[in-house]
């Protein structure tokens, strides 16, 4: 009775053992990872995008930038709420910098438009780049620096001071590759064909495209 209450205490105790690991493991991901938050227009196409780079985990579509709380994608499309269409990068910084996403995020869209992005008009498809600290604010400038010297234009995406941001519902995350039926000016569609349509649509490819050549990293590739 004795060895076997002391086999059970050493069990258990092994068991606490590897949840305490498993517990500490977990954390030190979450720490090692960053987030960058851009706004790039449409933010499906921009998750789209972003989420077939190595080194970033996860890409959530949302709102930030303005004064409402918690707005709903129909405020932000209507108008006044002063926020962006934006989407929250989640990224391991062992595989790839906060540099070289923004490389690639001012190549994927049109950052001399201060109007909007390619079909959609409006404040809250602006582009714009959200940091917190100084030194977020001096890597985008860089970033910015370096692709006015690349294209020879002068860049409008403003480099701004992160406010909260507020995902948006679930009807919008991971739209470009989602089975569920939406009806479209098309007929009944999944959301990732009524994506696909829009996409083209909109002309956001080719004007990339257009203005980055061969150093646009996504077009024609979603």
């Amino acid at each position: 009775m004795i060895t076997h209450l002391r086999e059970l205490k050493a069990a258990l105790l092994a068991g606490l053992i590897v949840v305490g690991l498993c517990v500490h493991g977990t954390r030190a991901h979450a720490a090692d990872t960053e987030t960058l938050v851009v706004a790039g227009g449409c933010f499906w196409c921009v998750e789209s995008d972003f989420e077939q780079v190595r080194g970033v985990i996860a890409a959530e579509s949302g709102f930030t930038g303005g004064s409402v709380e918690n707005p709903s994608y129909k405020q932000v499309s209507a108008g006044g709420t002063g926020h962006y269409e934006a989407v929250q990068i989640t990224f391991d910084p062992t595989q790839i910098t906060r540099a070289q996403l923004l490389h690639l995020f001012l190549r994927s869209v049109d950052p001399t438009d201060a109007g909007g992005q390619f079909c959609d008009r409006g404040d809250s498809y602006r582009t714009a780049i959200f940091v917190s600290d100084p030194a977020e604010k001096r890597i985008a400038e860089s970033a910015i620096a370096k692709a006015q010297a690349a294209l020879n234009q002068d860049i409008v995406t403003p480099v701004i001071n992160a406010q909260r941001f507020y995902p948006a519902d679930a009807y919008h995350q991971d739209y470009y590759k989602s089975s569920e039926i939406v009806l479209t000016r098309f007929g009944p569609r999944t959301k990732a064909s009524a994506y696909k349509l829009y996409r083209d649509a909109c002309g956001r490819d080719a004007r990339v495209k257009e203005l980055w050549g061969k150093d646009a990293p996504f077009a024609g590739h979603s």
